[in-house]
């Protein structure tokens, strides 16, 4: 198995996901947070499609940064959708918690995005990022 699955299997166990009957626009619900615990939360994720939470380190910028953790998705409206942490992160810095589609990549269901790279890339909607930064505490 490789780290990326094992990850992901892991998520998994921890993200929440109920199906939306109808078509919400995607986004984002999550507030800055303790993440001592090694986990970044959202309540509420709406995805178009099956994808990914992605975790990326951000600061007043408001650039997507590296990736530093990510959950799996399912379609509709997910609730309580925790990503663990790759990294540490400190209290003070900003996350930027962005919708990533699960299109593009070698295997379905394994995380296969890098910073700038197409595979598993972030939805965008009107050219805009569907994402919400918060400030680990």
């Amino acid at each position: 198995m490789t780290k990326h699955f094992i990850a992901a299997a892991t998520a998994i166990a921890f993200a929440g996901a109920a199906f939306a009957g109808g078509h919400a626009a995607p986004m984002i619900e999550s507030m800055d947070q303790d993440v001592s615990n090694g986990i970044v939360s959202a309540s509420k994720v709406v995805a178009g499609e099956n994808g990914w939470l992605v975790v990326h380190r951000t600061d007043a910028e408001m650039k997507p940064g590296p990736v530093v953790g990510y959950a799996p998705l399912r379609a509709g409206e997910n609730t309580d959708v925790a990503a663990i942490l790759q990294e540490n992160v400190a209290q003070g810095e900003m996350l930027m918690l962005m919708v990533h589609s699960e299109a593009g990549g070698m295997a379905t269901g394994v995380f296969e995005y890098t910073l700038g790279a197409k595979e598993d890339g972030p939805i965008r909607i009107d050219d805009s990022l569907v994402m919400q930064v918060v400030t680990a505490k």
